[in-house]
């Protein structure tokens, strides 16, 4: 019984721990998205270096219509190295996402960036 009570204990930590991560992680780490919303292709980048955003710190945001918005729900650390050659603060990268804007920000319920196109060679 001691054991049946301890094994029940570090499943249940194990499974807290990881739905804590997932959390962390939020709408980076979501499965898929929402099969009844709409899927969008943005730009996503840093708001502050690349998309003209007020701040002094480096912040995720989207470009959807031509406008900027900065991302609640998933962070600009979620997806690499922001100053990578790759990275939100270097380039400006295609990303799929769901959610809504709120209060002028965008909150992202689901948000995968795009892989980068392969390099041409010439």
């Amino acid at each position: 019984m001691k054991s049946f009570l301890f094994l029940l204990i570090l499943g249940f930590s194990a499974g807290s721990a990881a739905q804590a991560q997932s959390v962390a992680t939020t709408a980076a780490a979501a499965p898929g998205p929402d099969t009844t919303k709409e899927v969008l292709l943005v730009e996503a980048s840093c708001g502050q270096c690349k998309l003209g955003l007020p701040g002094k710190s480096c912040d995720l945001a989207i470009r959807l219509n031509g406008k900027a918005y900065f991302v609640d729900g998933t962070t600009i650390d979620s997806h690499g190295d922001a100053h990578a050659k790759d990275g939100f603060c270097q380039a400006i990268r295609k990303a799929q996402v769901q959610g809504e804007i709120v209060e002028n920000r965008f909150k992202a319920t689901y948000f995968q960036l795009m892989p980068e196109p392969a390099a041409t060679g010439k």
